[in-house]
């Protein structure tokens, strides 16, 4: 998260406002007031001022209806008349209110934004009516809300130049003020959370447009709504910089979409074709030796040189892979009969943003079927290596991944045989005294934890060094069950994710008042329907043992009666506290990354 902050900062602030996102707000989402207002406001308190517009149609086709008057489209575009206009205008003030009002009981300061910031002409009076074709976005009153610190919120309700009030598409509002604005992001909130494959009925994670259009228009399944859609987006996305990205992703996912690796819904990026090298002499010298200078950690702490790291790329068959601007870089050393050895992966600020890391790493995988790399341990992208991988293993400060095998016994002939070769480096090896077993791919948080997170890990003893290893290859009986208590909050959805993906931990119960009953998004391994569970709840889970370990994602000063129900049941059960409740408790409880404790 501090990663994507430091990305995002640089590009919202009240000195130069109204670039970080516009975040377009469907009508049929802004039933979900609280979660919006949650996650907008999230976005404030850590200095993130998204310029947002909603629309309001579901709500507006309600009143109408209520009246008797049915409403009428042509081409997609709501007939309007001075009595349906009428009855918009104050539907789309009362949705703007309740949207304000929410964030303002949060705490959040809010302003409201109705009219002064798009004038529009008659699209077709005879056609369509009042309905109106942007002609100028004016974002002094959006710079203006923001350097006094309020998050804008605006309907898309235009003003003709003689003043007439005018209904405008949100969709299309919210790309005309992209485009003035420029931002980092596009976000549309709506209630599918984004586009999903015809056929398949998966969700589409990513779409390079430069890559991918082409192909994508000619697919069967990209028809009607779909197609318009995507074509819409490119169009948008050709009139802005190639670090603008859409994301299309429901409500309550804002925060995963925007501060994770693997994001939420479905992003549509321009990127760039991609290229792949079995020669620097075919990109060109000058241009690799830039990007090893600017990326390359070894490099950079004076461990390496550029001449030792292309001195060394020549010491077997290799193929460089990337986009055109260069926004990542990967190279993968691959002699024949051995397996393949992913020595550089270099990727830009817009690269990591933008996802073309993933990009790129897709086309390495698609011609490798193994694959090994490594990093330093603390490489704050750690989390992305640990997503894409099928194990790992830590020494020495040292991360080595893997995929494509399976039996650790393997990977350890492969390594060995790797390090006698020269092909990858003795701190890897899995040789030595063995270190305290830790998990992975908890490392993000510092927490506060009672008893020995260790307990938890289910690690197996006896090897020379902490390994992970992808749930795939890990038996239901290994893994210790969880039980998440406030999981409503980003805290507690960026604990979803990383169990999502944890390969010794599985989450067994959510508990969020506000969600009892509903299914929590954001877990793939297995359904989990939220529940509302109480201090006696929690006090007969951990006696009769149905949980091995708790996490606390509640607000400061509210954890205190679940460990004391814990504790009356004299229970085994592991807990985590990411509050500051017991942070200066001493005692059973430890303060520090669970890697340490």
């Amino acid at each position: 998260m501090e990663r994507y902050l430091r990305i995002f900062s640089s590009s919202s602030h009240p000195s130069h406002p109204a670039k970080f996102a516009v975040i377009k707000i469907g009508g049929a989402v802004l039933d979900q007031l609280d979660e919006i207002a949650h996650s907008l406001s999230f976005l404030a308190r850590v200095g993130l001022y998204p310029v947002v517009l909603h629309g309001a149609g579901p709500q507006l086709n309600e009143i109408i209806e209520a009246e008797g008057i049915t409403p009428d489209y042509i081409d997609g575009i709501r007939i309007t008349d001075a009595h349906t206009l009428n009855i918009a205008r104050r539907v789309f003030l009362e949705e703007n209110l309740k949207l304000v009002t929410a964030l303002e009981k949060l705490g959040t300061r809010a302003r409201p934004i109705t009219s002064g910031v798009f004038t529009a002409e008659y699209l077709d009076r005879d056609k369509y009516g009042l309905v109106g074709k942007i002609t100028r976005v004016d974002k002094r009153p959006l710079e203006a809300s923001i350097r006094a610190g309020a998050l804008p919120i605006l309907t898309s309700l235009a003003e003709s130049i003689d003043g007439q009030i005018l209904n405008v598409n949100a969709d299309i509002a919210a790309g005309e003020l992209a485009k003035e604005l420029e931002p980092l992001k596009i976000v549309f909130l709506n209630e599918k959370g984004g586009l999903f494959h015809g056929t398949t009925g998966e969700k589409l994670d990513v779409i390079n447009l430069d890559e991918e259009y082409a192909g994508l228009m000619k697919e069967s399944w990209v028809k009607y709504g779909t197609k318009l859609k995507i074509r819409e987006i490119k169009e948008l996305l050709e009139h802005l910089p190639r670090t603008s990205s859409v994301a299309i992703i429901s409500a309550n996912m804002l925060h995963k979409e925007l501060f994770t690796d693997s994001g939420a819904g479905t992003l549509i990026r321009r990127g760039y074709k991609l290229f792949k090298a079995h020669s620097i002499d075919e990109i060109g010298p000058d241009r690799i030796r830039q990007v090893i200078h600017d990326r390359d950690l070894d490099v950079k702490n004076g461990h390496n040189s550029v001449s030792g790291v292309l001195s060394d790329l020549q010491k077997t068959p290799y193929t460089i892979y990337g986009d055109e601007p260069f926004d990542c870089i990967a190279i993968v050393s691959h002699p024949e009969d051995e397996v393949p050895v992913l020595t550089k992966l270099l990727p830009s600020r817009n690269g990591i943003l933008n996802n073309v890391i993933d990009n790129v790493f897709n086309a390495v995988k698609r011609d490798h079927r193994k694959l090994f790399w490594t990093t330093v341990a603390d490489d704050e992208n750690r989390a992305w290596h640990f997503q894409r991988a099928e194990g790992s293993f830590t020494r020495s400060g040292k991360s080595l991944f893997w995929y494509g095998i399976q039996d650790v016994a393997e990977v350890e002939r492969a390594v060995r045989e790797l390090d006698a070769k020269g092909r990858i480096q003795r701190p890897y090896l899995p040789v030595g005294p063995s270190p305290k077993p830790h998990r992975e791919q908890a490392r993000s948080f510092s927490t506060l934890a009672r008893r020995p997170i260790g307990a938890l890990s289910g690690f197996g003893s006896g090897r020379g060094y902490a390994t992970a290893i992808h749930p795939a290859t890990t038996s239901s009986s290994d893994k210790k069950r969880v039980a998440l208590i406030g999981a409503r909050g980003f805290t507690g959805q960026a604990v979803v994710s990383l169990l999502d993906t944890h390969p010794y931990l599985e989450l067994s119960h959510v508990s969020s008042r506000q969600l009892a009953g509903q299914r929590l998004d954001g877990y793939s391994r297995s359904a989990v329907t939220y529940s509302n569970l109480s201090h006696s709840d929690v006090e007969r889970m951990e006696k009769d043992g149905e949980v091995d370990a708790w996490i606390m994602a509640l607000p400061n000063g509210t954890c205190k009666p679940f460990v004391d129900a814990i504790d009356r049941a004299n229970g085994k059960g592991v807990v985590v506290d990411l509050s500051a409740d017991y942070r200066f408790e001493g005692g059973n409880w430890v303060y520090g990354l669970p890697g340490e404790t």
